[in-house]
């Protein structure tokens, strides 16, 4: 993963920039629509990067954990493959939802 530096704000701190992952470039700032259980609820994943043009999606691992489970995701080959998502993929842990 790398981080370029493309553009800082005389007046503030505001910057952006290019993250480049193994999965494909994003440009900063971003929206990230979020699929908590691996799916963005409402749209298909197709119109996300051509409608939306989102670079990224974001999941949460407790609630893809709780459902629809490890073996799951597996058996579709993955996260990418399970939400048909090729682009880069951001989970957090969810570990303040597991109490």
């Amino acid at each position: 993963m790398k981080f370029e530096l493309i553009a800082t704000s005389d007046d503030s701190r505001a910057r952006a920039g290019v993250l480049t992952t193994g999965h494909g470039k994003i440009e900063t700032p971003i929206f990230m629509p979020v699929g908590t259980a691996g799916s963005v609820k409402g749209i298909h994943t197709r119109d996300i990067a051509e409608d939306i043009q989102a670079q990224i999606i974001l999941g949460n691992t407790y609630h893809l954990y709780l459902r629809p489970g490890i073996q799951v995701i597996e058996s579709a080959g993955g996260l990418h493959k399970f939400n048909r998502w090729e682009g880069p993929i951001l989970t957090d842990s969810g570990g303040d939802q597991g109490f």
